[in-house]
């Protein structure tokens, strides 16, 4: 394949990935209030058109062949409305189509042969069609209404099966579809010019013809082909997109729509012409000669004012992500050498290291705010698990959305989605109770999930909570023992190491396998997962009352504001984020609990004390609590004082992975959640400052 159809199938790919979410949506909206609406009837058939034509262009025959009969349906629908007796199975009907043009995508990215026998499926949505128009005639409704514009052929490697007969054109509309000469009844006429950037112009000129018909019907173009030649790509790269009008009151209508397409960089409105093939022959270095018939028309160019978009592929962002964070490391270098040091006597050298810092500081900010995206459209996908799920276990569950808008770095959302989806079907199966089992408590009879996102400054916290069955401690303990997994007396462990017990590889407390997972059944996975993005998986749950399952995810895998500590020889860093305080304190001020473990009194409040030396086994003359600095750090769920040796100062740090082969030792566990290059070319470990207290 060659880089320009690579790049074609990329568009292709995204876009049709894009419109299918959207469509999800829709449906799952119209769902919910048992109708379809004009705007949603609309869209859809917008969706539809939009993925029949690029599909076609591509030779993605099944594609083209169901997303042309779900068009075709909905076209009915938009003509003539739908009993409302109809919904449920036209519901279930387009969420099957949905899953099959999704399942086919999949199959092109994964580089696998399409579907070829679709001729099942492809007569059920026409005896669907045909059943619903029947139906409305038969009740004295309206017959199916006449298209109003000729539908494009369909492409020569496509053959047309046999479907429901296809409505005649209207008669004023038959001629404006025939190629060939100009055709005096659409005399005014628009020529369009799209982005440079723009490619498969010929599918984005598909586009914008079928935004125009939805508010004015009688139009022509050229090239007229653009449907099934890429070939009019070129041309209208070259020539640009010209759309005939049948009167100047129609065009009037459309301009905003012309305007406001997200790919028209300009347009010029001609006006009416004698015949705008000579029009055509008349243009010079890309200007529009005034032929007019009418000189209160004006022919004049009119440059479109709207924000600019593209698409960038990710691995870019990635490059462009590290190359940021080499940045920073070298200007901690320059910053930090000798040399910087002994010229930090020179003021010019000091405002020149300041502005470098600065510059440094914007650039990363703009680095990282390209790849932040809501967490919106992962959430949204969940929807649809939950309605399916629904249905199949015969559930009644709503789910719940908090803080959807919150932004997250793009690697981060693409690699969190299948671990959020595995728990929201973990919850559906195994967590919500039955209708049965629900009755026989005082619960609500709507079961609820409830997706969350907080930005709490340093990290992402992304929580999963059902108000279902909750984990049974003494099922988790005897399937744990039955499996040989317990180290200790079932009495001794606490509530979080049972719940840890499901995030171990295998363990499950489902007998039977099912379609869906039960809670536990691949869990080791999620944490994984969420592992390969900085994250950590932690599990609360209180019997008969639910489970929430939370996920603490790093804001961004870049780079982090630390506070530098030294340990003996070993230097650790601190996200700023973190820290409230440090102080010095004298002996005195150290107390003890009633488990002999040391506190320390901070504005009327005790805090737990961590001693790292103790706590990594690393030799430092610095043990007596008054030689060394106390930190007060916190997270979300805890406070308590680090002791160190000392602090080395605040520094921006570029976050480096720990090697995968460690996750056997647990390390994340033990409070150590990645490595940074310091200036001098050390290295700095970066402290989880909860995993860190937990573990302890």
């Amino acid at each position: 394949m060659d880089n320009n159809m690579e790049s074609m199938l990329e568009v292709y790919l995204f876009e049709a990935n894009d419109l299918l979410e959207h469509l999800d949506e829709i449906l799952i909206n119209c769902e919910k209030a048992n109708s379809f609406d004009t705007d949603s009837i609309n869209e859809i058939f917008r969706i539809m058109h939009t993925i029949k034509g690029s599909s076609a262009m591509m030779q993605f025959n099944s594609l083209t062949t169901i997303s042309h009969k779900v068009e075709d349906l909905f076209y009915y629908v938009r003509e003539n409305g739908i009993n409302e007796k109809y919904n449920e199975e036209l519901f279930d009907l387009m969420f099957r189509s949905s899953d099959f043009i999704k399942d086919e995508i999949a199959k092109v990215e994964n580089n696998e042969p399409l579907t070829t026998d679709i001729g099942t499926f492809e007569q059920e949505i026409n005896d669907f069609l045909k059943k619903i128009s029947e139906g409305e005639s038969n009740e004295g409704g309206a017959a199916p209404a006449k298209k109003p514009e000729a539908k494009q052929a369909e492409p020569q490697a496509q053959a047309k099966p046999a479907s429901a007969p296809e409505p005649e054109l209207p008669k004023q509309t038959q001629a404006a579809a025939e190629p060939g000469k100009f055709d005096p009844e659409y005399p005014y006429s628009v020529r369009v010019y799209f982005d440079e950037e723009t490619e498969m112009e010929n599918l984005r000129a598909v586009i914008l013809i079928n935004a125009i018909k939805d508010i004015y019907q009688y139009v022509k173009y050229l090239p007229e082909d653009i449907e099934t030649n890429p070939a009019s790509a070129d041309e209208i790269i070259k020539n640009g997109f010209l759309i005939f009008f049948r009167d100047e009151q129609g065009l009037k209508s459309v301009l905003k729509i012309i305007e406001n397409f997200v790919y028209t960089k300009n347009y010029t409105v001609i006006g009416k012409q004698d015949n705008p093939t000579e029009e055509k022959s008349g243009e010079k270095n890309g200007s529009e000669q005034d032929t007019q018939n009418t000189p209160q028309t004006q022919n004049t160019a009119h440059p479109v004012i709207k924000q600019n978009l593209i698409n960038v592929n990710l691995s870019k962002l990635d490059n462009l992500m590290d190359l940021m964070g080499e940045i920073v490391i070298t200007e901690s270098m320059v910053t930090t050498s000798p040399a910087g040091q002994s010229a930090a006597v020179d003021n010019n050298f000091t405002k020149a290291s300041r502005q470098l810092r600065k510059l440094t500081d914007e650039l990363q900010e703009i680095v990282m705010s390209i790849r932040m995206v809501p967490i919106s459209g992962v959430f949204q996908k969940m929807n649809r698990i939950v309605r399916d799920m629904s249905k199949k276990l015969d559930k009644d569950v709503q789910l719940v959305m908090v803080g959807e808008e919150t932004e997250v770095d793009k690697t981060i959302i693409d690699n969190i989605g299948d671990p959020i989806m595995h728990v929201v079907r973990n919850s559906m199966d195994h967590g919500i109770e039955t209708k049965e089992e629900r009755a026989q408590t005082k619960k609500s009879p709507k079961g609820t999930i409830t997706l969350s996102a907080q930005n709490t400054g340093g990290e992402i916290l992304i929580s999963i909570t059902d108000d279902g069955k909750g984990i049974d401690r003494k099922a988790v303990l005897q399937k744990a023992k039955k499996q040989g997994l317990l180290k200790k007396p079932e009495s001794e462990y606490s509530s979080r190491e049972v719940n840890n017990l499901l995030l171990m590889p295998g363990f499950s407390t489902n007998e039977v396998v099912t379609e869906y997972s039960g809670r536990g059944v691949g869990m080791d996975v999620v944490k994984k997962n969420v592992e390969k993005v900085g994250g950590d998986v932690s599990i609360e749950s209180e019997f008969g009352k639910g489970t929430k399952i939370l996920f603490k995810i790093p804001l961004t895998l870049a780079i982090v504001n630390g506070m530098k500590i030294s340990v003996g020889e070993t230097v650790f860093t601190i996200p700023i984020n973190n820290i409230r305080q440090s102080f010095k304190v004298d002996q005195s001020a150290i107390h003890y609990d009633t488990d002999m473990n040391e506190i320390i009194m901070v504005r009327n409040q005790y805090y737990p004390v961590v001693r790292l030396h103790k706590e990594f086994g690393i030799a430092s003359e610095i043990t007596d609590i008054s030689s060394g600095i106390v930190i007060l750090v916190e997270t979300h769920e805890k406070a308590y004082c680090i002791f160190a040796d000392a602090l080395l100062g605040e520094q921006q740090v570029v976050v480096k992975s720990l090697p995968l082969y460690l996750n056997k030792y647990n390390v994340k566990e033990t409070g150590i959640t990645g490595c940074a290059i310091l200036g001098d070319g050390s290295i700095s470990l970066i402290l989880d400052i909860l995993n860190l207290y937990n573990n302890n």
